[in-house]
């Protein structure tokens, strides 16, 4: 639409403008809600927002301090297991080193006794055995293993059912289906 119109700072002269028209829905798409663009904003809609961040948030930290709880939890366990096992490797080294006249052979129970003069030493023959006449002081009774640890006799039935699993589970290595999870189905029978 073309017009014609007297510009204020030059009323002699005429000037030709061309108007265009502008719509919110050029070729019948509206592009931006007049709704949205026209409304007078609501404070409470601000707030909510900020809630809705703070919960995020708040439920984002929780999760992390849950996660960091776990593997705290974890990594205590496994600095108990660690001090466990060079508990045992120092009684093993001990044991070892005690004296003894004869050969040791795995799978046979050991009694430890301690002369006066404060060595130790192994013998096959237990303190009921020797019955009163026990020359020396008996310290304890453990098995040898085969991977030479020693296990003390109130926890040789224990490791020996451990062992047995661990030895079926062995023997049918072949059988196990290939599970995704983890099945102990008759290792324990």
């Amino acid at each position: 639409m073309d017009r014609t119109v007297c510009l204020p700072n030059q009323p002699d002269k005429t000037t030709k403008v061309t108007l265009v028209e502008s719509s919110s829905t050029p070729g019948g798409l509206e592009l931006v809600s007049p709704y949205q663009t026209n409304r007078v904003g609501d404070p409470s809609d601000l707030v909510a927002l900020a809630l809705q961040v703070q919960k995020g948030d708040d439920f984002i930290k929780a999760n992390a301090s849950n996660k960091l709880t776990v593997i705290a939890d974890q990594i205590r366990y496994l600095q108990e297991q660690a001090r466990k096992v060079l508990e045992e490797a120092k009684r093993d080294a001990d044991l070892h080193h005690a004296a003894c006249n004869i050969v040791k052979k795995p799978g046979n129970m050991y009694y430890l006794y301690e002369r006066q003069s404060g060595q130790k030493y192994f013998s096959i023959i237990s303190p009921q055995e020797w019955g009163p006449s026990c020359p020396h002081q008996f310290q304890g009774a453990f098995k040898l293993q085969h991977d030479m640890s020693w296990t003390p006799i109130e926890d040789v039935q224990k490791r020996d059912a451990e062992l047995a699993i661990m030895d079926k589970l062995l023997s049918q290595q072949t059988a196990i289906p290939p599970y995704t999870e983890p099945n102990f189905k008759g290792l324990s029978d």
